[in-house]
């Protein structure tokens, strides 16, 4: 019997622990106005650990990367607690590149619960962009 209760006792704590864990962990969550830099190494985590995200896939020497860049800015900053933008710099991350068939740039790659639901490709005015992103999320 005493073994019984022993074992019992394990159980609540190590449920008890995975509580607190997972409470920690949601008050810990950060958000960010701005785009995080994603790379080869954090792609993967950033998809998985975060509700929604958007990565911006690009190149210093793309222009229209560029023109869209101020635009991800002010929706990182719009939707922020809502959805995790990101940029991906094509240049120096091939794995994902590759990974994505990104063939040209810019591509916003989109995820929801870590599921790619939409991939835009080229640059467009924010009210179009912004159409895309949220209705898949």
């Amino acid at each position: 019997m005493e073994d019984d209760d022993e074992e019992v006792k394990k159980i609540e704590q190590a449920k008890m622990k995975e509580m607190t864990r997972k409470v920690i962990e949601k008050e810990e969550k950060q958000y960010f106005d701005k785009p995080i830099t994603v790379t080869d190494a954090t792609f993967k985590d950033t998809v998985q650990n975060n509700a929604a995200v958007v990565v911006d896939c690009w190149a210093s020497w793309c222009g229209p990367c560029r023109m869209i860049g101020p635009i991800v800015e002010e929706l990182a900053k719009d939707y922020c607690g809502k959805i995790l933008f990101g940029k991906l710099n094509v240049d120096e991350n091939c794995e994902v590149s590759t990974e994505y068939q990104v063939m040209s740039i810019p591509t916003l790659l989109v995820f929801k619960d870590g599921k790619l639901v939409d991939r835009i490709v080229g640059a467009m005015p924010r009210p179009m962009l912004e159409q895309r992103i949220t209705r898949c999320i």
